[in-house]
């Protein structure tokens, strides 16, 4: 499938990650048009989008932020938004009779070789393009909050989605700064949820069960797992906490493993007794002004350790080419 639209992306739906998906886009030299059927969301857009840019380019991470957001367009209609778009991007919410009421649509208003690329987090792309004449460019690209910070995406097709659509996806990922990575069949969560949802669920039973409370939790992947999960990995940290690498902490340490896999947290711990636990171990929730401080906080820590990995990467390479 070649994009022979150019550069040119649409973005359905201006809420957080499609304000965020407009970033990634426009940064990357794209133009954008970005459209959303709440009026007040679309005319915040351009000011959101304007703030994060600056933030960014004092940061480093762009440019030009000015000529950046030049290349942002606020359309009132799906139509305008999508006509010439090599790629759109659906931010909608996780309905899927949403999703494939919207595809109808995308199918129809986008050019005949667009890619059509879903934010969904848990609903597979079968499930909203099955009857669409244009499935085969249909597919599942999930990002995680906020995708202009973490770069991760998780590409996934439905059966009939065309190797040529997912080759193209993975190189326009790439291309705009993304990190792609290919689910090879649909599976409920994907892979970045089904991990998370595991430890997720094992935290929960943790501290409804009086084990650890949720700071010493959160100190533990935070402090611990994390640091060396940013920039390794699970298979590449067990591959050096054993001398012989990944076969040889199998054979040390699946005892251990088999124990903890034979009890697994059960569903009960996201609901009833145990959620009530959980949730009064953690006290008040925060405050909605306190709320969008933390995300603040959040962000600005995020575009600091994109950045130190950006270098550290451009570093790693440069020791590469030298040896």
């Amino acid at each position: 499938m070649d994009v022979k639209q150019g550069n040119s992306a649409a973005i359905v739906g201006a809420g957080l990650i499609g304000r965020a998906w407009a970033i990634v886009f426009a940064r990357a030299g794209w133009s954008v048009r970005i459209t959303d059927s709440v009026p007040a969301q679309l005319a915040a857009a351009s000011e959101l989008i304007a703030a994060s840019l600056q933030e960014q380019e004092q940061a480093g991470l762009v440019d030009d932020a000015r000529a950046a957001l030049a290349r942002v367009e606020v359309c009132p209609s799906l139509g305008a938004a999508v006509a010439g778009a090599a790629w759109v991007q659906e931010n909608l919410p996780e309905d899927v009779d949403i999703k494939r009421t919207v595809f109808v649509e995308l199918d129809r208003l986008a050019p005949a070789d667009a890619l059509l690329a879903s934010s969904t987090s848990a609903i597979v792309a079968s499930r909203f393009t099955e009857a669409l004449a244009g499935r085969a460019r249909c597919l599942v690209a999930h990002p995680v909050n906020p995708p202009h910070l973490v770069p991760i995406v998780e590409l996934c097709g439905a059966p009939w989605t065309s190797e040529a659509a997912i080759a193209t996806a993975t190189r326009i990922m790439a291309a705009v700064g993304q990190v792609p990575v290919r689910v090879r069949r649909e599976i409920d969560g994907f892979v970045l949820n089904r991990l998370q949802g595991a430890l997720l669920s094992e935290a929960m039973r943790l501290v409804a069960d009086g084990v650890v409370t949720p700071d010493d939790l959160d100190k533990t992947v935070r402090d611990g797992l994390g640091l060396r999960w940013s920039f390794m990995g699970p298979f590449a940290t067990i591959e050096l906490n054993a001398p012989g690498g990944v076969a040889d902490y199998c054979a040390r340490y699946s005892g251990l493993y088999r124990r903890l896999a034979a009890d697994p947290a059960a569903p009960g711990v996201w609901e009833g007794d145990s959620a009530a636990r959980v949730v009064a171990a953690l006290g008040q929730p925060v405050a909605p002004d306190e709320r969008e401080r933390l995300m603040q906080w959040r962000d600005r820590r995020l575009l600091a350790l994109r950045r130190h990995k950006m270098d550290r990467d451009d570093i790693d390479r440069e020791g590469t080419d030298n040896v």
